[in-house]
């Protein structure tokens, strides 16, 4: 009888991933505000611990995967999505509003200077990714193509500070990630995209 009781109350994958997922949202959030404006490394590694580790951890314990995968359909994607995002940030890295923000650390274009830039700034974006696009969409594929519609949602939240322009292409573009990552069953795609977006508007 404890047994079996014990199995009506455990929640599922899908309903404690976006519990897990709700309660990491609200705990970055209070960190940023604690934190105030922190470096790079310190974004780095506050973002590892609660984006990478707690979904990793989580999905570990439920013999569950977020997307840590590599195939001929994840490459072709990735591919794709980077060819058709590229020249929006190419535009995008022109606009006053978006100069003003970026990059969001001090940094030199020299290779030297930019390269542990870069370095930080893909941890920060695996990080993102995994949060988002593979606990929040890859790893609650069970609930559909739906599942591309949440994280939008909470990453609208979350960075209300950027500029505005930013902040309302974040939508879309949050929907297209999640959608290639959803049909490609792998977070590469948004991962090589984010990361590309990211770099260039910091280096440019």
């Amino acid at each position: 009888m404890a047994v079996r009781t014990f199995d009506r109350l455990r929640l599922s994958w899908v309903r404690v991933s976006l519990l897990w997922g709700g309660v990491l949202a609200v705990v970055w959030m209070a960190w940023s505000d604690a934190a105030g404006s922190a470096g790079l490394w310190a974004r780095a590694a506050r973002d590892a611990i609660l984006y990478l580790a707690g979904p990793g951890v989580l999905a570990w314990l439920y013999g569950e995967r977020l997307g840590w995968r590599v195939d001929r359909r994840a490459l072709r994607n990735t591919l794709l999505l980077a060819a058709f995002v590229l020249p929006f940030y190419l535009v995008g890295s022109s606009l006053p509003t978006v100069r003003a923000y970026y990059p969001m650390w001090g940094t030199s274009p020299a290779l030297g200077a930019f390269l542990p830039h870069a370095v930080g700034q893909f941890v920060i974006v695996l990080a993102a990714e995994t949060y988002f696009r593979g606990l929040l969409c890859v790893g609650v594929r069970e609930l559909g193509p739906k599942s591309v519609l949440i994280s939008p949602v909470l990453y609208a939240l979350q960075h209300a500070a950027k500029p505005p322009i930013e902040l309302l292409l974040s939508g879309p573009t949050d929907v297209l990630f999640g959608a290639v990552d959803y049909r490609s069953g792998s977070i590469l795609p948004s991962v090589v995209a984010h990361g590309l977006g990211l770099i260039l508007l910091d280096w440019l």
